[in-house]
């Protein structure tokens, strides 16, 4: 018996959307990155994208347990020289919060190309509106 290796062909990727309302991120973050990695998958592969689109709703709603709003602080750089900038959860959730999802979802992916790819199929909107209806997207209930 030889070991199956999924090819582009076999591999059928599904729309999903999930309702992030009152769900805590570091929970909600793992299990869609599981979506995207296509572990939930019978024909998962590491070295293969098999996972399906994610379509996150209402990520303002994300809840952050104990004192990480104030605590927790998101870093980037500008590429300059002394040019670190910080910012905490708190202001970072008020005013774009689809950038503190993605870090934590993009977080929990492989690094490198094939993370890169995973990444592009996660779609986050801070609202209850999205603009993929045309791909039937099934709604998703998290624990």
């Amino acid at each position: 018996m030889k070991t199956f290796v999924p090819k582009t062909a076999d591999i059928d990727r599904k729309w999903y959307v999930v309702d992030a309302e009152g769900m805590v991120l570091g929970r909600l973050a793992s299990q869609v990155a599981n979506i995207l990695r296509g572990k939930n998958k019978p024909i998962y592969t590491p070295n293969v994208d098999t996972g399906d689109f994610v379509i996150i709703i209402n990520a303002d709603k994300v809840v952050l347990t104990g004192k990480k709003l104030d605590q927790k602080i998101f870093y980037h750089h500008s590429g300059y020289a002394g040019g670190l900038k910080e910012t905490k959860y708190r202001k970072l959730m008020a005013e774009k919060p689809e950038v503190a999802v993605r870090h934590a979802v993009v977080g929990m992916l492989p690094k490198g190309p094939l993370g890169r790819q995973m990444a592009k199929k996660l779609k986050i909107y801070a609202g209850d509106q999205h603009e993929h209806a045309a791909q039937k997207p099934e709604v998703l209930k998290l624990q």
